[in-house]
Parts: structure tokens; sequence; C-alpha cells
């Protein structure tokens, strides 16, 4: 399923309330890669995803679909090409995992026609691929947090679009579900050539998996490129205000970001 999608922004500025967060951003997101927004705390990366998920109305600028701005696309037919993991989904009180994930299908179905074999197909290799068939009767309210996780992101994958956008998708994960969680989502990507576009706060897990990165810095794209251009000690001071060393993950052969504190520099 590799896709030739043209997916970008040009010039939006987009906040909340009056006051602006996002100024001036232009991008185009490579396709069939896994792409990361990185930045400090409050410097617009969830807002920048909002704005491009159609979440968020840009107060000027534009973002597009293959030259079409996504205003102007059908939400349904909008569906069938970009999915949407936020942060912290709600989750419906006293649903199974089984029927979340299906929900997933809603953007291939008509009120006139029930289930196809094509739904059932989608929602079965959603659920083996993030590892939750046998979860399939339980209630969400009774999983831990990783495996809420793996059936949000479930969800997601039965909508099969071409691009898929996910905000902060390891937060509050410990580093064993992280891992977990991007190495499921590099499986998507390699396997089926879908375009990912998430936040993720851990330099270091961005720069093992994101083959391309945008920086931004208060509110504002001031880098991107792949890891081994981004992740420089001097664009991480200016990035996160953080003196660091950078050397080469022993592991993934990466950018490895080694902070410097105050109390552990010597001389």
């Amino acid at each position: 399923m590799t896709t030739t999608h043209r997916f970008e922004t040009e010039n939006i500025e987009a906040g909340y309330d009056g006051t602006i967060i996002l100024n001036d951003i232009s991008l185009v997101v490579p396709n069939n890669k896994i792409n990361v927004i990185i930045g400090a705390n409050a410097c617009g990366k969830s807002t920048l995803l909002k704005t491009m998920a159609r979440l968020l109305k840009p107060e000027s600028g534009s973002v597009t679909l293959d030259g079409k701005d996504i205003t102007q696309i059908p939400p349904k037919k909008l569906a069938r090409v970009l999915g949407l993991l936020p942060q912290s989904p709600i989750v419906p009180e006293g649903i199974t995992v089984a029927d979340l994930v299906g929900r997933g299908r809603f953007p291939h179905q008509s009120i006139f026609k029930g289930w196809s074999k094509k739904d059932y197909e989608a929602v079965t290799e959603a659920m083996e691929m993030m590892k939750i068939t046998e979860l399939a009767n339980r209630n969400i309210d009774e999983l831990s947090g990783g495996q809420r996780q793996r059936v949000w992101i479930a969800m997601a994958l039965t909508q099969q679009t071409d691009i898929l956008f996910l905000d902060e998708p390891t937060t509050f994960l410990d580093i064993t579900y992280q891992v977990e969680i991007l190495d499921l989502l590099t499986d998507l990507n390699r396997k089926h050539g879908t375009t990912i576009v998430m936040v993720l706060h851990d330099i270091n897990l961005t720069a093992r998996y994101a083959d391309y990165i945008f920086a931004l810095r208060q509110g504002k794209l001031i880098a991107e490129g792949s890891p081994s251009e981004v992740i420089t000690s001097e664009l991480v001071k200016e990035i996160f205000e953080l003196e660091c060393n950078v050397i080469d993950d022993p592991v993934s052969k990466t950018p490895l970001v080694v902070p410097k504190g105050r109390y552990h520099v010597h001389v």
C-alpha cells in the first residue's frame, strides 16, 4: 500500500482564543516515512498536529492534501485517507476491545449496509498486528495503559488509511511499552508503507525511530531533516535549551543525546 499522497502546510498560523501558537509554518510531509515532531513543552507540537488533522482551524494559511484544502474534503472521505489518534482519547463506557477496534471501520460503511467481509478482515488484521486478539472480549476499563494504547492504535489501523497521525502515543507508558508501541508502528510503516506523523517527547527514541524530524521552537519550525541532520548538540541546545553531547547510539547507530547536568560534568 505504498502511497503518493502529498500532505503539506503553507504559512499556517494557529492557536486558541485569539492567541497565536504557530507562526508561519510551511512543511511537506515525506511519503511512506515515519515523521516525528519534536520540541520543548508548549512549543506548539500538538497544536500543529491538530491543525494538520483538521481538529483546529488555522487563523491563516492552508493545510492541503493532494493540492486540495482539507476543509473542502468531506469528513468521511478524509477519514478514509487520514487516521488520527489524539492525546488521552475518551473511552466509551462499558465497551469491549473488539467493539472499539471495530469503530475504525465507520468511514468505509454506509447506513444501508451491514458489515462486509473486508470490515471483519480489517479488524482481525489490526488486532493481530497490535497483538491484542486475546483481549477481544475484555472490557477496555480492565486493561493496562499499554494494552489500551495498543487497542486505540488498532482502531486507527482498522481505518486502513494511508496517513496516520498520533499525538504522543507513548506518553505515560513505561519504557518497555514505549519501545513495543514504536516497534509496532514501524512494522506498520514497513509492511504497508503507511505515512506516519507523530509527536514524541523522548528525543533519543525519536532519533531511533524517525526517518524525518520537524523541530519546533516557540511556535516556529526551526529545523527539519533526518535524525543525523537535526539531532546535533547545537540544534538540541537551540530547541530545548539543553547543553549536551551527541554521540553514536551503540545499538541503533543513530544520534544519542547525553545531557550535561550541573552535577555530572567532569572537567
